[in-house]
């Protein structure tokens, strides 16, 4: 008798036994088929998602951002050109006495120049008298209008990178501080931070700032570090805008290794966990014939976590590599054992 017409006169619980068994009888045939298809589909929907996750990224940091980052470099630029004097101060002396010293400066400033006759005012040499503090890997500056800016200079293993600026403004030196104007990265919570921190402790929110930001450009620069060095060995690569979410393969192994790793907080450099799976390959001499059948059952390597948990990304994946072969031997020799 045909199928149809077995499936067509058997009860409802009879017909889904029929279609389990006959499915059953299927995929032993079609599994490697159907996984590697399932594979291949999200492999390829997942650079669709970083295709666009890129194009988004670039569309937010342009136009109006690009703007705003030219006219700020420009005026801070102008800043240090014409400063007389830069001040280096250690964390003792950069406490709340002068941050209120600079903001009583800057209104004094501003509200001389509403007094006189703004055709009088030499706009050079009043501008040229102002001082700028240097607080570590920042610079304070006294701008135009009652304004305070800040300049944040980022560095990655003792070389420069990106400059940004911070632009803060009271009605008066008794009102709060806020943020107006400011190049961070669109995806960095400086909303957030000023919330939290600045009319509380504007010290600690200009010094919070400074810890984000330069733990942003750390892991970034991590990331292009092993991309840089061992992109041949590396498959897929995701990460999160901030970098506090990274994910990679490896491929040229008897193992397909994942490697994922988050950071907790935006200021740390050092993932708060680390997870790094070997998933066997079917096509590995040591696998049976039964386990390739099988669903694969990932392992986890330890020392790969510990040690992307306490050394740099690169310092972590080169002893990773260097340590995987005899892992993955041991492992396959445990699961022979078992």
């Amino acid at each position: 008798m045909d199928l149809s017409v077995t499936l067509a006169l058997s009860s409802p619980t009879e017909h889904g036994e029929q279609l389990r068994r006959r499915q059953h009888s299927l995929s032993e045939l079609t599994y490697s088929r159907d996984d590697d298809a399932k594979l291949e589909t999200t492999r390829a929907r997942l650079l669709g998602v970083l295709k666009r996750h890129e194009d988004l990224k670039e569309r937010l940091s342009r136009d109006s951002d690009k703007l705003i980052f030219e006219r700020l470099q420009k005026e801070f630029e102008a800043a240090r050109v014409a400063q007389t004097e830069e001040i280096s101060i250690d964390d003792e002396q950069w406490n709340d006495g002068l941050l209120a010293t600079i903001r009583e400066k800057v209104h004094i400033e501003a509200e001389r120049k509403a007094m006189v006759n703004p055709g009088n005012v030499p706009t050079d040499s009043e501008f040229q008298s102002r001082t700028t503090y240097r607080i570590r890997n920042k610079v304070i500056y006294c701008l135009d209008g009652a304004r305070i800016g800040i300049q944040y200079e980022t560095f990655f293993a003792g070389e420069p990178c990106e400059i940004y600026h911070c632009v803060l403004e009271s009605k008066s030196f008794l009102e709060k501080m806020t943020v107006i104007q400011h190049t961070l990265p669109f995806f960095l919570p400086i909303r957030e931070v000023e919330t939290e921190h600045l009319s509380s402790n504007a010290i600690k929110f200009i010094d919070h700032l400074e810890e984000i930001l330069q733990s942003y450009i750390d892991r970034r620069e991590q990331v292009r570090l092993i991309k840089e060095l061992y992109g041949n060995q590396i498959g897929e690569l995701f990460h999160s805008l901030p970098y506090t979410l990274i994910e990679f393969t490896l491929e040229d192994f008897e193992c397909k290794v994942t490697v994922s790793i988050r950071y907790s907080d935006l200021i740390l450099t050092l993932p708060s966990q680390a997870r790094v799976l070997a998933w066997p390959l079917r096509s590995a001499k040591r696998i049976s014939t039964a386990d390739r059948r099988a669903q694969p059952v990932p392992s986890r390597l330890s020392y790969a976590e510990n040690a992307l948990k306490t050394l740099s990304l690169p310092e972590a994946y080169a002893e990773i590599v260097l340590e995987l072969p005899r892992a993955l031997k041991q492992m396959f020799y445990s699961q022979e054992s078992d």
